[in-house]
């Protein structure tokens, strides 16, 4: 809205001229998002503790997780309140990838807050059956894959880190892709978000990371010298891309240990949702797995440990899954995990900068 109203009158107010530039309007969006979390975040903690929208605790959990037993809950409202008022404040709004990720997001974070809310209802840590859920879930990421399939300017090829020229075409195959690194994603921060901070610090490491390819992406002259695909209109995502860090900031000030509030399901999957989306939109899928590289080994240790379970009948890879739980039962204090988490992402959200050159 900033952008239309203020830009239209630089003809007037040459320094409202700045209003053009995707950079200024990102860094506005990241701002404005962390000050709505900043400010109204202790009002909206006191408002779910009124309606007792209080985190629930599974049984065979860490025996250390039972003190955050009825913390508040359900904070990725506010989160998706602020990344959405911020995208809408600063960004293009005529951009249909605007649109498409904000949609997106919104649709992920209500299947999220149902998940949630029957947890809060049930007192229990069983929402929406898991076969419900993935089904949602699949229908919001083929719409995606379904209309980025379609659009004019996307087609179904693929670009891979590290391999200049070397562009797979999937075809219509890229849609059941779409499908897939968005769920994934979007299951894949759910996972995480098990300790205090630990699933905000690499959503604002992967949400900075894909700032710039953003911005990159869709920059003509500058992704050609890089040789990445330029998407036009792209370069409105890295707006989304920095409401998602300032609000996840914003979070992080009350979200970290101790706690005084989760994200929950309606934060972990939109969030997860949306780096998922803005993945497949600037045709970076493959990078999502290096910078999101600690969302990727949850969701790995989960899987190897059922397998591994079943095939051997009741034998573990590791003492609990998601594995950050490992690490707990390991005698490590939760702080240090979340910290040594939040270091690999750094590092992994470095090497991913890296893969710009080295192609």
């Amino acid at each position: 809205m900033l952008y239309h109203f203020l830009y239209s009158l630089h003809t007037e107010f040459s320094v409202l001229n700045v209003f053009r530039y995707i950079t200024f309007r990102t860094i506005g969006s990241t701002i404005t998002a962390f000050l709505i979390l900043f400010v109204f975040g202790p009002m909206f903690i006191r408002m779910l503790q009124r309606m007792q929208i209080g985190q629930v605790i599974r049984d065979d959990g860490p025996e250390t997780h039972m003190s955050k037993q009825g913390i508040p809950t359900m904070g990725g409202v506010l989160i998706l309140g602020a990344m959405t008022f911020s995208t809408l404040l600063w960004a293009d709004l005529t951009s249909g990838l605007v649109w498409l990720v904000v949609g997106a997001t919104l649709y992920f974070g209500v299947i999220g807050s149902i998940d949630d809310l029957k947890k809060v209802w049930k007192r229990n840590t069983r929402g929406l059956s898991p076969t419900g859920k993935l089904l949602l879930q699949m229908v919001g990421a083929s719409a995606v894959g379904l209309y980025l399939y379609l659009h004019p300017v996307y087609d179904g090829r693929l670009s891979l880190p590290f391999f200049k020229g070397f562009q797979p075409d999937l075809g219509w195959w890229y849609i059941p892709f779409a499908v897939v690194v968005i769920v994934g994603a979007s299951n894949a921060v759910n996972l995480t978000d098990g300790l205090d901070g630990l699933a905000t610090g690499p959503l604002v490491i992967s949400g900075s990371v894909y700032v710039i390819f953003s911005y990159v992406a869709g920059h003509a002259i500058v992704a050609n010298y890089l040789q990445i695909p330029f998407v036009p209109g792209a370069g409105e995502i890295a707006v989304i891309c920095g409401a998602m860090v300032g609000a996840c900031l914003g979070f992080l000030w009350f979200n970290t240990y101790p706690a005084q509030i989760f994200m929950g399901d309606v934060g972990s999957l939109a969030l997860g949702g949306t780096l998922g989306a803005v993945s497949i939109i600037i045709k970076q899928e493959f990078l999502l797995a290096i910078v999101g590289g600690i969302f990727v080994m949850e969701a790995l240790s989960v899987i190897l440990q059922v397998g591994y379970f079943k095939l051997t009948g009741g034998k573990r890879i590791f003492l609990m899954a998601p594995f950050h739980h490992h690490f707990e039962k390991k005698g490590w204090k939760e702080p240090k995990v979340v910290v040594r988490f939040w270091i690999i992402s750094i590092i992994l959200g470095l090497f991913a900068l890296a893969t710009l050159k080295l192609r």
